[in-house]
């Protein structure tokens, strides 16, 4: 038997003599240990999964434990005070007030109720006329760089002014309480619109405008295609801030306009020294400011081309 024979012999009695993991493919630990690692992660997830409690659940815990914190706050506050009602006197007047809150007794005593619906009306009128004025005019400003720059130092100029200054200037312009109330609404709602469609007309990228005047698209094209379903975003988000703008403008306006309004009501309250009154319409101006936003939170989300 020649040597290489042998060699080889030697060989195989050797491989034979292993045991079989010996000879297994060399992959095989490492796709063992990827098994075992995922089926552990796996399990590890349906864990979390189960102890983790609705997204829901989590949220309304967290606002609820917010509330008994705020009420907990004010009813330690009002008995330090004294002179502040507590929850308990705030909300026996509270159901008193609801139960009937579209009573009327005369031009100057009426419910709650037609109070906040004449304050709608009048951030109505007014929003809706500075929307009608201040959008297009931000589409204008955002489109055209010189009549931009031409209204920069006035916007800059009149939009830091206090809503109440403008107040006098209304009852010199229109000798009423009322109109006075909508003017300033409408002059302090403008800029807001003004300023965020302006910024998302001239967000948009340039070369959609190239295109567009390589097209030889008409400027009523250009807006319905190109300007409105890009700056609509913007465009809500002003809405947004102008809207919170007019609610508190109108409280303030109604304070010393007087008439029906849920500001006048609150001077009213404070006047015949009805605090708890006053700490409900706190309440109220503050839910309805929030129900408002909501709307307008919703309406961004169904109209968002993202």
């Amino acid at each position: 038997m020649t040597s290489l024979a042998i060699a080889n012999r030697d060989a195989l009695t050797l491989v034979n003599s292993l045991p079989p993991r010996a000879v297994s493919h060399p992959a095989a630990p490492a796709l063992a240990a990827s098994a075992a690692s995922a089926e552990h992660a796996a399990r590890a997830a349906t864990r979390q999964r189960r102890a983790r409690a609705p997204e829901w659940v989590r949220e309304i815990t967290a606002y609820a434990l917010g509330l008994v914190i705020f009420v907990l706050i004010w009813a330690v506050v009002a008995s330090i005070s004294g002179s502040i009602p507590g929850p308990a006197k705030v909300w026996v007047a509270a159901v008193n007030i609801f139960s009937d809150p579209f009573y009327q007794k005369g031009p100057n005593d009426q419910g709650i109720g037609w109070n906040v619906l004449s304050s709608l009306k009048r951030v109505g009128i007014g929003f809706g006329m500075a929307a009608l004025v201040g959008i297009p005019l931000g589409f204008i400003l955002g489109r055209f760089k010189f009549l931009s720059d031409m209204a920069a130092p006035i916007i800059s100029l009149l939009r830091p002014v206090s809503p109440l200054a403008w107040l006098p200037i209304g009852l010199l312009l229109f000798k009423a309480a009322n109109p006075a109330a909508i003017y300033v609404i409408f002059i302090c709602s403008l800029w807001p619109m003004i300023i965020n469609t302006a910024v998302g007309v001239q967000q948009v990228p340039q070369d959609y405008l190239n295109v567009a005047r390589v097209l030889k698209l008409s400027e009523w094209k250009v807006f319905t295609t190109i300007l409105f379903p890009a700056v609509l975003p913007f465009m809500i988000t002003g809405i947004r801030l102008s809207i919170g703008v007019a609610w508190l403008v109108i409280v303030a306006a109604e304070m010393l306009t007087g008439g029906v309004g849920i500001g006048f009501w609150v001077w009213d309250e404070w006047n015949n020294l009805k605090v708890d009154h006053i700490i409900i319409a706190i309440i109220t101006i503050g839910t309805v400011g929030w129900l408002l936003e909501q709307a307008l939170v919703l309406l961004a989300k169904k109209f968002s081309y993202a």
